[in-house]
């Protein structure tokens, strides 16, 4: 029988995930043929130690059942290793930005059933010096609030949790100045914010990146200039809307690698996590993982 390894964390999903664990298991087994063992996340260090170890191992599937920041870790863990085996995603986070761009159901008992029946598709990935991110870079303070919002309170208000640390983040925002450069594009000026997505689906916007592909090896970036407080609710009214792109504040190209300079350390957000600090360069791994959709 083939072996599978399930990752998930116990605090997803308004701690709901860890019910399902019995049951994931033997549908894995019965239904699929996975003799799966499982692996609960307490921190990040222990889980990249875990993916690592499964990597060298004989299993031939990751099973990641948790948020944005779960999938993250294993990302992580596994990007640098020779062999890397397929994942299964059991969305069981906050938002599940990067499930919903492959159009994962959410219902946790429809996500592990659909992986009987999931093909096998490859993706990009992004490095930022020596860590990498799947979905999502960003640089700003409004950029900060998804790893700002403490664990407890997501857990007990969900997704209400990013809205009122967003509306504290508005009100408190001012612009960095900035130089971002790639091949084909130059910005330098101040801006209130940067993404770097590498999927339509970010912190909650369906549609954020219209343009976006999992596995055309290119980022879509988008600079939020500098503007005033009222000029930038308009803008996020807009992305709400899917039409923030006709907004004269906001730049947006397409690279497959880019370097960013600031003043001093700017913090960077890598799928909802802290990511380190700008300077740095980023840059697509094209189709470098395989993941079950």
């Amino acid at each position: 029988m083939r072996r599978a390894r399930m990752i998930y964390n116990p605090a997803s999903g308004r701690e709901q995930v860890k019910k399902y664990v019995p049951d994931i298991l033997e549908f894995l087994e019965r239904k699929c043929g996975y003799e799966t063992s499982v692996y609960s996340t307490e921190n990040r260090e222990k889980t990249l130690n875990e993916v690592q170890r499964i990597c060298k191992s004989d299993y031939e599937l990751i099973i990641v059942a948790g948020g944005d920041g779960t999938v993250h870790e294993v990302i992580n863990g596994m990007a640098l290793e020779s062999r890397r085996p397929p994942l299964a995603l059991i969305p069981a986070g906050t938002t599940n930005d990067f499930a919903s761009a492959l159009g994962l159901p959410f219902d946790i008992r429809d996500a592990y059933e659909h992986i009987a029946a999931a093909k096998l598709t490859h993706v990009d990935i992004g490095r930022m010096n020596d860590q990498f991110f799947i979905n999502i870079a960003g640089g700003g303070s409004l950029t900060e609030l998804t790893y700002e919002v403490p664990a407890k309170l997501k857990t007990m208000i969900g997704q209400l949790a990013y809205y009122l640390k967003g509306i504290e983040k508005v009100v408190m925002l001012s612009p960095s100045r900035l130089s971002i450069e790639s091949k084909d594009f130059q910005f330098e000026g101040e801006a209130m914010f940067f993404l770097i997505t590498n999927t339509k689906h970010v912190g909650g916007f369906k549609n954020l990146a219209p343009r976006a592909k999992v596995d055309d090896g290119l980022f879509d970036v988008f600079i939020v200039k500098r503007m005033k407080i009222y000029e930038l609710v308009s803008a996020i009214s807009l992305a709400v809307r899917g039409r923030h792109m006709d907004h004269p504040g906001v730049l947006f190209f397409q690279t497959d690698q880019l370097k960013i300079d600031c003043e001093g350390e700017l913090a960077m957000n890598l799928d909802g996590e802290h990511g380190g600090y700008a300077p740095c360069t980023i840059r697509n791994l094209k189709r470098h993982i395989q993941i079950l959709s």
